[in-house]
């Protein structure tokens, strides 16, 4: 048995203004880093062997913060983009919620959550799936499998594109699946690949409103 251990990174300068951030490479911001710090605190019980990173630098200040808490400087992570944010293309840096208020809100949740949304000049989360599951099956699933717990952290659709092959969630059901700033998913994987059990650790309840 291994743990797979999702990290979403934590708040950042431009979340907490409401941007759209993609690609954009910003900051933690001081939220972020006491985001991070309770993700470390709560694997605490985990032995970390593996650790994989977004290219992003809020992806690695996250990751910082989490190997200081757990006094895991000796940690390295393989860096890759196929766990970077989606692009949001057009929409990048607009106010989130003017963008709302400008479309209606089921055209906003469609370029938010849809799974095949077209996002001119951008990716929806079937373009983030299809990077992001090969680079799973070829890099970190054989991790699994050799008994290593492995540590990734990554972003909001990175990481629901992971989810919903994990949870083998349907391609129109996958708008629902919400991963907050600073949440924790720790699954446990058999020694054939399979999920046998999920928990979400230092969940987030303002999740729903960013």
């Amino acid at each position: 048995m291994a743990y797979l251990i999702l990290v979403r990174h934590g708040t950042s300068e431009w979340n907490k203004l409401g941007k759209w951030t993609g690609l954009t490479d910003v900051d933690l911001a001081s939220e972020g880093i006491e985001d991070a710090r309770r993700m470390g605190e709560a694997l605490r019980d985990i032995d970390i062997h593996k650790a994989h990173v977004s290219k992003l630098k809020r992806a690695h200040q996250t990751l910082h913060e989490i190997k200081k808490t757990l006094n895991r400087h000796d940690l390295e992570a393989n860096v890759h983009a196929a766990l970077n944010e989606r692009d949001y293309g057009i929409h990048t840096g607009k106010d989130k919620w003017q963008v709302r208020d400008e479309l209606g809100e089921k055209a906003f949740h469609d370029i938010r959550r849809g799974w095949d949304t077209v996002i001119l000049n951008g990716e929806n989360l079937k373009d983030v799936h299809g990077r992001v599951i090969p680079y799973y099956e070829q890099h970190i699933h054989p991790q699994l499998l050799a008994g290593h717990n492995v540590l990734v952290v990554a972003h909001g659709n990175s990481l629901r594109a992971l989810v919903k092959h994990l949870d083998n969630i349907a391609d129109d059901k996958v708008h629902e699946l919400e991963i907050g700033f600073g949440e924790v998913y720790c699954y446990k994987i058999d020694a054939d690949g399979k999920v046998t059990h999920k928990e979400i650790r230092a969940t987030n309840p303002e999740k729903l409103r960013i």
